[in-house]
């Protein structure tokens, strides 16, 4: 019988959290996919706009992302990815459309065929027990992350930083492939950004923050109330299919993202109190 996942440690995103892992075959090969509990509460979208392929979600996603990168980037077994499937994949928060799972891959030890990525999406979601269970090492990453918080004119170095030495790696590469949202970067450049995406929400304007992956290319945004702009945008998806707009008309998902501010207005409006009833009642 399988064992249910405790509630706390469906909530727990910090070190040493539980992932799953599973033996996959992709084009011939097996793969080693690590992925997030089912009961994890993070939630994430994609979309492009703008040339920019995005990975959205609010804060607490954002913390899960960070702390995946940086796991990753000690990873040390060959053919190995890290797969957010569609369990956390929302539709995106602006105009309902679905989301692509998302894979992140260290390439320094996997690479994957345009063939491979069509066959993992095939799998998707992926089904039954897992193999086994993962403890993601990633205690590194709060002293990191704790000295990026601090405003760089009240750092202070103990120690004069080293010369900086151009690396040869492989060129960070965001897209979509096969169905997929794929980020692959060498080792150095996935530690590199998982302090900034961890951190994402610290220095937030009007709600909303966001860190480059490669500019233009990819972008990790997001807000303060994802989950809100997520169910907005559905309601304003199905409120103009049902006063006969055309999902399929060269503008309508512009029409739905203007539907969804008004929706997320509607829902903000002070609720009338007691003494403020209508003359019918």
């Amino acid at each position: 019988m399988q064992r249910q996942q405790r509630p706390a440690g469906a909530g727990h995103v910090g070190d040493r959290m539980k992932l799953h892992r599973r033996t996959v075959w992709l084009d011939g090969r097996a793969r080693t996919v690590i992925s997030p509990r089912a009961g994890t509460d993070c939630r994430f979208s994609t979309n492009f706009h703008h040339g920019t392929w995005h990975i959205l979600g609010d804060w607490r996603s954002a913390r899960l992302l960070g702390r995946l990168l940086w796991g990753l980037s000690f990873q040390r077994r060959q053919d190995t990815l890290v797969v957010i499937d569609l369990p956390h994949i929302d539709p995106n928060p602006f105009d309902a459309a679905p989301g692509d799972p998302i894979v992140l891959m260290p390439s320094d030890l996997t690479g994957m065929s345009t063939r491979a990525f069509r066959d993992l999406r095939r799998q998707l979601p992926l089904r039954g027990a897992p193999e086994g269970t993962v403890r993601w090492h990633t205690h590194g990453l709060d002293p990191v992350a704790a000295e990026r918080a601090i405003p760089w004119y009240e750092r202070t170095r103990s120690v004069e930083s080293p010369p900086f030495v151009p690396a040869r790696r492989p060129r960070t590469q965001i897209g979509r492939v096969g169905g997929l949202l794929a980020l692959t970067a060498s080792a150095p450049d996935l530690r590199a950004y998982a302090p900034g995406v961890y951190l994402l929400g610290q220095n937030a304007h009007r709600g909303m923050d966001y860190l480059e992956l490669e500019w233009p290319e990819g972008e990790v945004q997001v807000f303060n109330d994802y989950r809100h702009r997520v169910s907005a945008a559905q309601v304003a998806r199905r409120e103009l299919i049902a006063e006969g707009n055309d999902p399929a008309g060269a503008r309508f998902d512009e029409l739905v993202w203007d539907r969804g501010d008004d929706v997320r207005r509607r829902a903000l409006r002070p609720i009338a109190s007691v003494g403020e009833r209508s003359p019918r009642d």
